[in-house]
């Protein structure tokens, strides 16, 4: 193995900075548009949550078809189009005057939501790591928590500054000029571009090494096992959850605790999600990673009914911070439990 450093360690740097705005502005964002959009237009929570809907799903179809789009264009052009396709679909938000409008431009944003989400960050990382793939994946996805504590929070008194309109604009820009930028200097197709193998070994040991791994399976044969099933129904319905509770957040919280208090809560779910990560990467290596999860999945029941419940600011409060716990392993703990049980699947 190489002791000279690897490159794929600028790689993860990049996937952390496009985790970070894809996450801040394409998921922990999206309580903030919706929030101002109601009080903006006087819309319903039923009518704006509809679109909403109409976003997820088309980024998890894109999603199930994205590692097909990667290996053949490569993470330059995908994550540039990507973040292209995300920045015109949030600026847009900041012009719509009827709710139909919001249709095209969460389908514009879901394109980069399903090209950059949490699905690319592993597809990206594969080619680089092998051994330590996990370490590398968890730094990048802390580029998700960040957005969520840094990005989202500070689009409140951005609008308030400047208006809804520029700000979403102001954010989009950034965005595009970021990701494209790293996408152009740092994104690479794989080590084999360097003449190297994964984790910085010679070609020759990481070939080697992969032979006596045998065939990948297909994906077909994964989509009829029940360990790929027992993994992916209940994190599709646990993120199904989350993804409600962050979506409206704000909105349900600002009545009691006022803006500035709706971005303390905001700031406290994902500071509880960092640190739920980290913790969480200090003992998942020694202990059942599916046990590990269904423990995380209990602790987000609880910050939900919390908030459900809500006497007051303090017990709001308290719900965020345990329903934050789970936040980020909610979409980290499926890759690494098929790590483990498929490793050397993509």
């Amino acid at each position: 193995m190489s002791t000279r450093y690897f490159y794929g360690w600028n790689v993860v740097g990049a996937t952390f900075a496009m985790a970070l705005f894809s996450f801040g502005l394409g998921f922990y964002g999206l309580t903030v548009y919706l929030a101002m959009l109601q009080r903006l237009h006087g819309w319903s929570a039923s009518t704006v949550s509809a679109p909403v809907t109409v976003y997820y799903v088309a980024g998890a179809l894109l999603t199930a078809a994205i590692g097909d789009v990667y290996d053949r264009l490569g993470p330059r052009a995908v994550v540039a189009g990507g973040a292209v396709a995300m920045a015109a679909g949030v600026a847009t938000l900041g012009v719509v005057t009827q709710p139909w409008q919001l249709y095209p431009a969460f389908l514009v944003m879901s394109v980069g939501w399903g090209s950059m989400s949490g699905a690319a960050i592993n597809i990206i990382l594969a080619p680089w790591f092998e051994r330590r793939r996990g370490l590398a994946v968890s730094i990048a996805f802390n580029g998700a928590t960040l957005g969520g504590v840094s990005i989202a929070p500070a689009l409140i008194p951005l609008i308030g500054a400047v208006g809804f309109t520029r700000a979403l604009a102001i954010a989009a820009a950034v965005l595009l000029v970021a990701l494209v930028a790293v996408a152009a200097c740092v994104m690479r197709r794989g080590p084999e571009e360097l003449g190297l193998g994964p984790d910085g070994d010679s070609r020759r040991s990481a070939r080697a090494e992969r032979s006596q791994g045998g065939e990948r399976q297909r994906r077909g044969d994964a989509l009829r096992t029940w360990r790929f099933w027992s993994v992916s129904a209940p994190f599709a319905l646990g993120l199904a959850a989350q993804v409600g509770v962050l979506t409206h957040m704000v909105a349900l919280v600002t009545p009691m605790l006022g803006a500035g208090g709706a971005a303390r809560a905001v700031s406290v779910t994902t500071a509880a999600a960092v640190m739920g990560r980290l913790a969480t990467g200090v003992v998942v290596d020694r202990l059942n990673r599916r046990l590990v999860s269904s423990g995380t999945l209990v602790i987000q029941i609880m910050g939900v009914a919390l908030l459900a419940w809500a006497p007051s600011a303090a017990v709001v409060y308290a719900g965020c911070a345990l329903f934050g716990l789970g936040v980020g392993n909610l979409t980290t703990l499926p890759g690494l439990i098929l790590a483990v049980e498929w490793p050397r699947d993509r």
